[in-house]
């Protein structure tokens, strides 16, 4: 008698699934390789300055629209541009017409009478010709929301309550004040040895300035309005992570974000700080 040697549907189908994807996964990168691709184009800094700086500069000055519904100035240097795009990576306020006005993090936002007091002598010249807040006031006036983002220095975190004081802001106007970032030393070249687990246990102190420019905005500026992107990002502890739960770069170089960065930062701005509300 012929046996039958047909095998059980189920069997058939288990076979098959496996045998697409053991095909499938050998046309796709593995997840180490395409964290080492992604690793190996942080190490390009040329090209991540581009990233940070590009739009930003594109939105410096940009005339106020007077029929937009809700207009928003972001003022500062590199660390602005990294906000900015934090911005743009997460689409958020679409509804806002956004202006930036790039001030170098020589000057500082700084609004006062004694900016030759604090900054270097080399760089007066420098400073009085690039913009500032004072020359920025028309437009401050005709904003809805101002931002404040710099790396900043001890001298102008103090001078801050003053500063906000010299912008005479109406009460209809919001002010926020984006704090200060570090991730400490990040050595991108080094991270292309290690293994997953290994990247995500990845904790670095901050630069040496980090914690007392820190303490000197939280003593001095109101909830409303400083903004702590070190806490949000780092937690309570001393250390701050170099890379996100799905293992990507934040820093390529312990004070700018990555496109990645700047998407991950972005996502908690504006979910867990009063950004939310906007």
């Amino acid at each position: 008698m012929k046996q039958n040697h047909k095998q059980p549907l189920w069997v058939m189908i288990t076979i098959l699934v496996v045998t697409f994807l053991a095909t499938f996964s050998f046309s796709l990168p593995s997840f180490a390789n395409q964290v080492r691709a992604e690793l190996l184009k942080a190490t390009n800094k040329k090209a991540n300055g581009t990233y940070v700086a590009t739009r930003f500069l594109k939105a410096t000055k940009l005339p106020i629209n007077p029929d937009a519904t809700k207009k928003a100035l972001i003022i500062g240097d590199s660390h602005a541009q990294d906000f900015f795009n934090s911005i743009l990576e997460n689409k958020a306020l679409q509804d806002y017409q956004i202006s930036t006005r790039s001030i170098p993090t020589r000057c500082q936002v700084y609004l006062g009478k004694h900016l030759s007091r604090y900054i270097a002598a080399k760089d007066k010249v420098f400073c009085e010709k690039s913009d500032s807040l004072k020359k920025a006031m028309k437009q401050i006036a005709e904003t809805d929301v101002i931002f404040l983002v710099a790396n900043w220095k001890e001298w102008s975190a103090s001078e801050l309550p003053q500063t906000i004081k010299n912008m005479k802001l109406t009460k209809q106007q919001k002010l926020f004040v984006i704090g200060r970032k570090s991730f400490g030393k990040v050595s991108v070249r080094k991270y292309l040895r290690l293994s997953k687990d290994k990247l995500l246990k990845i904790r670095n102190k901050p630069d040496a300035k980090q914690d007392k420019i820190s303490s000197i905005m939280h003593n001095t500026l109101s909830k409303d309005i400083l903004i702590d992107v070190q806490q949000l990002v780092c937690g309570p502890t001393d250390t701050c992570p170099i890379f996100t739960k799905d293992v990507k770069l934040i820093s390529f170089d312990g004070g700018h974000l990555t496109k990645n960065g700047a998407r991950y930062i972005g996502q908690l701005l504006f979910k867990k700080s009063a950004l939310a509300s906007l």
